[in-house]
């Protein structure tokens, strides 16, 4: 009998399937007792499971990352599906196909690799460029790069979207300094490489995205920083000499600023052009990407608009059900 995804799933559907648990977590209601918040997955999407009444030896029977057989029954809430479950039980490897649980990236990393390395190798500054060649030949880095996901809940949410994240940023960036040819088109390339390289030791991604030990107590900006020493030491040693302190400084101003504002972990506001073109790069490309996914994977097909989003704290327009 072949498997339902996620989705396929529809108000008022019985569930008894097999799915990838993201996550999970204990929490208490209003009179003290407790339930199971999972959060499952396969490579179709993501839906929240409710289990109630449970007990704290039940909830650590199952781990996160862990296959999982649910059953239950899916309902809609405030616009949303979400599966009340009955029982939920880890089950070993071998009782699923892996691949069913492999978000897909959009494109494939091996030409997004090569497209990376050529706009990078159009660096003119001695000093920027050898800097982009020590982290391309890193062979570690380069393959985190590409298996890394952007994030594990908004955009990019699957392996090697990272790496589609930064080319697409990369392709933009190229276009807009011939817009702002007052901008320094080496840095903002290098900026765009570097913005989330501390995402490849801030997240997890086998089998569950996850934020990693390291990634929870430090997060990506400052992993960031310290991936960035790291290969500055490198290209000093290969050039013979300290690469210029200016640049060097705008670059890791850029990585710290570019989330725009304190309030969205920035260490600092973006204070240099570059750091702003860049701040302004990835919030279009970030929020088109997430716009975009959540309308195509709408369950909704009748209705114009996507239920309300709290993430978004909005419903996005689909457009008008085509009949006929």
């Amino acid at each position: 009998m072949p498997r339902v995804f996620v989705k396929e799933l529809k108000d008022g559907d019985n569930v008894n399937e097999i799915f990838l648990l993201a996550d999970r977590q204990l929490r208490a209601n209003r009179n003290a007792n407790l339930y199971l918040l999972a959060t499952l997955r396969d490579r179709t999407g993501v839906i929240s499971g409710l289990m109630w009444n449970v007990s704290e030896d039940t909830a650590q029977e199952i781990s996160v990352g862990d296959y999982v057989r649910v059953r239950g029954k899916v309902q809609v809430f405030q616009g949303s599906l979400q599966m009340i479950v009955t029982q939920i039980d880890s089950v070993p490897e071998t009782a699923c196909d892996p691949l069913d649980f492999q978000m897909q990236p959009q494109a494939s990393a091996g030409p997004l690799l090569l497209r990376l390395k050529q706009l990078l190798a159009s660096i003119r500054c001695p000093d920027l460029g050898t800097l982009a060649t020590c982290f391309l030949e890193d062979e570690s880095l380069v393959n985190g790069l590409c298996a890394a996901p952007a994030g594990v809940k908004a955009h990019h949410a699957y392996m090697g979207g990272l790496i589609e994240h930064v080319v697409s940023m990369t392709e933009v960036a190229d276009r807009i300094c011939l817009l702002y040819p007052a901008l320094d088109r080496d840095l903002l390339l290098l900026g765009v490489l570097l913005h989330d390289i501390g995402k490849i030791r801030e997240l997890g991604w086998d089998p569950a995205l996850v934020y990693t030990d390291e990634g929870q107590l430090l997060g990506h900006i400052h992993l960031g920083i310290e991936i960035l020493n790291e290969k500055l030491v490198t290209a000093e040693v290969r050039l013979g000499r300290p690469l210029d302190t200016e640049k060097i400084l705008r670059l890791k101003h850029m990585i710290i600023s570019h989330h725009g504002t304190r309030e969205f972990g920035s260490p600092a506001v973006p204070m240099t052009p570059e750091a702003i073109t860049l701040n302004c790069i990835d919030t279009l490309d970030s929020k088109l990407h997430e716009f975009t996914r959540v309308i195509t994977e709408d369950m909704n097909a009748d209705s114009a608009w996507t239920p309300f989003n709290p993430r978004m704290d909005r419903r996005l327009f689909k457009g008008l059900p085509k009949h006929g």
